[in-house]
């Protein structure tokens, strides 16, 4: 008998029950009902790579439906004391603990101690769990991205002040354009609303990071940038069904599946954690072997758009 750890699936979750027809939402867009159905019927596509529940961590995408019809996403200002990423516009979020039974608990049990969101899965439900994503420098954290809807209006934010400054809202599809959607305000004029640069990542290509003003710059809010960016750029394309209108990724882009495959071979961190749950790390796929396959968040996109130009 294997005296190996048994590993629990903490990609596992409860399968979404909303119904919109039947929802507390007063007034919905088509746009944004469309892009609701679409996030319910979303399934992350099968992960490869075995990585440590240690080094595991999720994020909260919280939307919910603005007085108009339009979705927004909860995002919060991290408090100017901490230690890391002090004032950064993040969402909320944070590590795997073991009294969670999955990474959307993970997400829900986090928003709940840093903004106060219920975890009531009735006020909240849960509409889709995507792909997890690398994090951290260098990447020593695997993150996945949990998206739910904010149905009970009646909600109040209870902020926890010392890791939360304060909490704002930013429209979703406004992450898949360049201009901004708000009016830009006179001391603002000469930045624009999206901007990237792009950074070698581990001699292996270049990863491009996507920041985009938030309106509040002049109260001293920063912009949404890198992780965060990228997060809500995938849900925003997989909801709306649509390509930014930018490009989202250099040509030779790793997907994140190939980075933490890399990692998971050299990152000393993650390896430990591997060794310590039972995991072989060099047994993890060549990155190389999958490049070639199916992707769902690296430069499927990119290549989709160029063979559109050429028809």
């Amino acid at each position: 008998m294997s005296s190996r750890p048994r590993r629990s699936n903490l990609l596992s979750f409860h399968r979404p029950t909303l119904h919109l027809e039947r929802a507390p939402i007063p007034v919905l867009k088509p746009e944004s009902k469309q892009c609701l159905q679409t996030l319910l019927h979303y399934r992350p596509p099968k992960q490869r790579v075995n990585y440590p529940k240690s080094r595991s961590a999720a994020v909260l995408v919280a939307l919910f439906v603005g007085r108009y019809g339009d979705l927004y996403v909860l995002l919060s200002r991290r408090a100017s004391t901490l230690r890391t990423y002090a004032g950064d516009t993040s969402l909320p979020g944070g590590k795997w603990e073991p009294r969670d039974r999955n990474l959307e608990q993970t997400a829900r049990r986090e928003a709940f101690e840093e903004i106060g969101l219920p975890i009531d899965n009735r006020k909240v439900p849960l509409l889709c769990i995507l792909e997890p994503f690398i994090a951290g420098s260098p990447g020593q954290l695997i993150v996945t991205p949990v998206v739910v809807l904010v149905l009970d209006k009646t909600i109040k934010p209870i902020l926890n002040t010392p890791e939360v400054a304060s909490l704002f809202s930013h429209p979703l599809a406004a992450l898949l354009h360049s201009e901004p959607p708000f009016a830009t305000e006179q001391e603002m004029l000469e930045l624009k609303y999206h901007t990237h640069h792009d950074v070698d990542w581990r001699g292996r290509g270049k990863v491009r990071m996507h920041r985009f003003l938030t309106g509040r710059e002049a109260g001293g809010t920063k912009p949404i940038f890198g992780f965060t960016a990228g997060v809500l750029i995938r849900v925003a394309t997989i909801g709306y069904g649509r390509e930014p209108d930018f490009d989202v990724y250099t040509p030779d882009q790793p997907s994140q599946e190939e980075r933490i495959a890399f990692e998971l071979q050299v990152n000393p961190i993650l390896r430990e954690a591997c060794r310590t749950e039972g995991i072989d790390p060099d047994k993890a796929p060549e990155p190389s072997s999958l490049r070639t396959a199916r992707r769902s968040d690296g430069p499927r996109g990119h290549r989709r758009r160029a063979v559109r130009s050429k028809l």
